[in-house]
């Protein structure tokens, strides 16, 4: 058995590696990339039909040479500021949890996301910029996303974009972006990039806790962006005593993080921490590798929230965990489930915008949402967006042992045994809910 096991093992392994050189020396062709680059280039608004995102930019990127890059992957002296406006194209063109990247250059806003504003900040600009726009959010809140790794600059903005404009969120967006090389073989370098852009992110997560117009902070990242976010967080809690109350959301998706670096960073930040909620993927190829890259510890992102001693230290954090491991995704690697789905962008803008925590337990709020959910992902025929709306749904046990039902149907399950299983394992405890974006 034990070779069987270590045989299955070295082939899993052999096809991983050699999906993963055929990925590291095509990343300019269909399946590995295939969208142009350098497109940040402004073009003219022909299509003032088409929704705009307006965001900040703070970022430790260097300024490119390059026109339509922007900023490169390489590390900066001093943090930059921009203002970016993106034009989203019309739904008629475009799926929501999708950036529609042009074909060609230059960007047609009828059809492509389009870049139609870059402008640079220094510092006091930014300051105004994010005043004014904090202003004309309905309640005092920000958004800060921070990307992942093999990120070039344009993929976190369109990212971003696409997850502010499909959420309907009000918050100011504000865009971290740190120097990414954008390159399956640059991990280590994408690591320390986040070491690097430790300090930056604490100064901005300071100055957001000091602006008396800033009601409330959410922070949204993904992969590998989950370290810098964490250990922002850590420092700024170790050098205040605690964190700021107006941090009320910490989204963790896919978190390339060591689970025992985790226990010891919420331990850091005392008992006064964000609500944070955590998505995870046993499948998730990407953390899988970063499991063997970093010792055979396991990921945060992809460990089985039911086994011990994680259920228990969950539960004793309040974090709140959605498990996404038998959902299917385009993404090959398992690694973006959260990004591309309509449902939990819109409920996580929803949830931000109304200035309340994801895991609101008032009892009942979980069936209504998961009920106007079901109706959506059955319009739109999208099997994983019931699954993947669940940080809102899973609040309470009514709506945890629902939930497990519709998972099963959704998940292709047939007949009242494999129902009553999913019932019974969401009853038990917390229910279970390129490396770019």
């Amino acid at each position: 058995m034990g070779s069987r096991s270590s045989v299955a093992w070295a082939s899993a392994r052999t096809s991983w590696v050699r999906w993963f050189l055929v990925c590291a020396v095509t990343t300019a062709l269909p399946g590995c990339g295939g969208h142009p680059k350098d497109v940040l280039t402004p073009v003219a608004n022909t299509s003032p039909q088409s929704p705009k995102v307006d965001m900040l930019i703070a970022t430790t990127r260097t300024r490119s040479t390059v026109p339509g890059e922007m900023f490169n992957g390489e590390r900066a002296l001093a943090p930059a500021f921009a203002d970016m406006t993106i034009s989203i194209p019309p739904s008629k063109v475009r799926k929501e949890g999708q950036v529609a990247w042009p074909k060609r250059l230059p960007s047609n806003p009828a059809t492509d996301f389009a870049t139609v504003k870059a402008d640079d900040l220094n510092i006091d600009k930014a300051k105004k910029w994010l005043s004014a726009t904090v202003r004309k959010t309905p309640d005092g809140s920000v958004l800060v996303f921070i990307h992942g790794f093999n990120n070039r600059f344009e993929d976190a903005v369109y990212r971003f974009a696409q997850i502010v404009h499909d959420s309907g969120v009000h918050s100011a967006p504000v865009l971290v972006t740190w120097p990414s090389r954008g390159s399956l073989l640059a991990y280590g370098y994408d690591r320390e990039s986040t070491n690097y852009t430790r300090n930056a992110l604490e100064t901005l997560f300071q100055y957001l806790a000091r602006d008396p117009e800033v009601k409330e902070v959410s922070i949204l990242a993904h992969s590998m962006g989950n370290w810098l976010a964490l250990e922002s967080l850590r420092q700024m809690a170790i050098r205040n005593g605690r964190l700021p109350e107006k941090f009320k959301n910490v989204m963790l998706a896919a978190p390339d993080v060591d689970v025992d670096v985790f226990r010891q960073q919420i331990a850091d930040m005392g008992k006064q921490h964000p609500q944070f909620t955590l998505f995870v993927s046993r499948d998730d190829k990407a953390l899988a590798f970063s499991r063997r890259v970093w010792g055979d510890v396991s990921r945060l992102g992809a460990i089985d929230p039911e086994q011990a001693p994680y259920k228990k230290e969950l539960e004793d954090n309040k974090i709140m965990v959605i498990d996404l491991t038998k959902i299917k995704s385009g993404d090959s690697m398992n690694h973006g489930k959260f990004a591309e789905s309509p449902e939990i962008v819109q409920l996580i803008g929803q949830r931000i915008s109304e200035g309340q925590t994801l895991t609101d337990s008032r009892v009942g709020l979980g069936d209504q949402i998961l009920v106007a959910t079901t109706g959506a992902a059955a319009a739109a025929g999208n099997v994983a967006g019931l699954v993947l709306a669940a940080p809102v749904a899973v609040v309470d046990q009514d709506t945890r042992d629902n939930y497990a039902s519709h998972i099963s149907s959704a998940a292709g399950s047939s007949g009242p045994q494999s129902a009553a299983a999913a019932v019974k394992n969401c009853g038990e405890g917390r229910p279970t809910p390129n490396c770019k974006r």
